[in-house]
């Protein structure tokens, strides 16, 4: 019996969770319908509330009518060279990540399997989860520690990674204090306990050899995105002069920009599904990090759709060496959900209804709309 399915519309727009939400706090999601009625969701990159990308969205919507659900991957790469110019790191592929993201989520409904059956099968349908607590570089010791202290007990993550969140124009403030965080946290948690630190790029190639030296005698796992990213001879450097794991690509873009960094050094890889081109994308990251024997830990902070889709791809994943990401907990999307995803002892369960396995409540997610 033929599955062929035809796109009616696409509509793609921004909501505010909340009536104070900033721009920048705003989600921006994808509905692709098609003519049998089928809806699918998918979500873009929400950097200042990812009007980048919507705006390639609304542009491409039209050309989209008619065209074969199915034919997901022609439709990217059609896409991507026809706004190839505008980058094509950032608004274009965070765009291409919603609707390729909506339309596995339709794929899924059209054969009424969820996503990680159609991308071959799942090694795991719970996955355990890292705790990845911002904010810390405007942290004292003792408040970084107190708020360490709070999500450990409260979601009993698997491990516990700190981000900085700090000012990117200044390299190396203040190393001392940040070494003094880490102990901080590394005193609370015990010698045992899996840590990792994100510097959210705020070294010189100096500065992170000695903050990476640091974590290493403190027993951290790894050392996210030292340097800045597009630096990826520096980040290469920091890479393979420091024995911690150094781990990279959250701000990589393409498959080629992902290969880059690995042949600089780069052994543990962080592509961002809503970033770089959504579970197509995705999965072709695990492919590259497979081929060459280096770790995939995707970069994933979006609480519902993006992290739902990643969940997906991570169950597929043989080697998955460490637990996927929760951000900085966030229910102000829940009321839009029937099902949102909330983690229960340790584990995000991955659901094994149709597509992504979302039930939206659209009347509300509606009236959060700003346009």
């Amino acid at each position: 019996m033929s599955k062929a399915s035809k796109i009616k519309s696409v509509d793609a727009f921004q909501l505010a969770w909340r009536p104070e939400d900033p721009p920048g706090r705003r989600s921006a999601f994808v509905r692709v319908t098609t003519e049998e009625g089928l809806v699918g969701y998918g979500e873009a990159s929400p950097m200042f509330g990812g009007e980048h990308s919507l705006w390639v969205l609304r542009d491409a919507a039209a050309s989209l009518v008619g065209a074969d659900v199915l034919d997901h991957s022609v439709i990217y790469d059609r896409l991507l060279h026809r706004y190839i110019k505008l980058g094509p790191e950032g608004a274009v592929t965070g765009a291409l990540a919603a609707l390729d993201i909506a339309l596995w989520d339709i794929k899924g409904k059209l054969f009424n399997l969820p996503i990680y059956k159609l991308l071959g099968g799942a090694w795991r349908t719970e996955v355990p989860f890292y705790a990845s607590i911002g904010g810390n570089a405007s942290r004292t010791v003792d408040e970084t520690v107190r708020v360490v202290e709070q999500r450990w007990l409260a979601e009993k993550p698997a491990a516990i990674k700190i981000r900085w969140d700090g000012d990117r124009t200044r390299q190396d403030y203040d190393i001392p204090g940040d070494i003094a965080k880490a102990k901080a946290v590394r005193k609370l948690v015990g010698d045992d306990f899996p840590l990792a630190f994100d510097a959210n790029n705020q070294y010189s190639v100096g500065g992170a050899i000695r903050v990476g030296r640091a974590l290493e005698e403190l027993g951290y796992i790894w050392f996210e995105e030292p340097v800045q990213h597009y630096d990826v001879r520096a980040m290469g450097e920091v890479a393979q002069r420091l024995d911690i794991t150094v781990s990279a690509a959250e701000q990589t873009y393409t498959t080629q920009a992902l290969v880059d960094i690995i042949n600089a050094g780069v052994r543990m890889v962080q592509p961002d599904i809503v970033k770089m081109g959504g579970i197509t994308g995705l999965m072709q990251c695990a492919a590259i990090a497979y081929a060459h024997g280096v770790e995939l830990v995707p970069h994933q902070t979006q609480p519902t759709i993006g992290h739902m889709a990643n969940l997906h791809v991570l169950a597929t994943i043989m080697h998955l060496t460490k637990p996927a990401e929760f951000a900085d907990p966030d229910d102000r999307m829940h009321p839009a959900f029937v099902n949102p995803p909330k983690p229960v002892n340790g584990k995000f369960q991955i659901p094994d209804g149709p597509g992504l396995g979302l039930e939206l409540n659209e009347e509300i997610l509606e009236s959060r709309r700003v346009r």
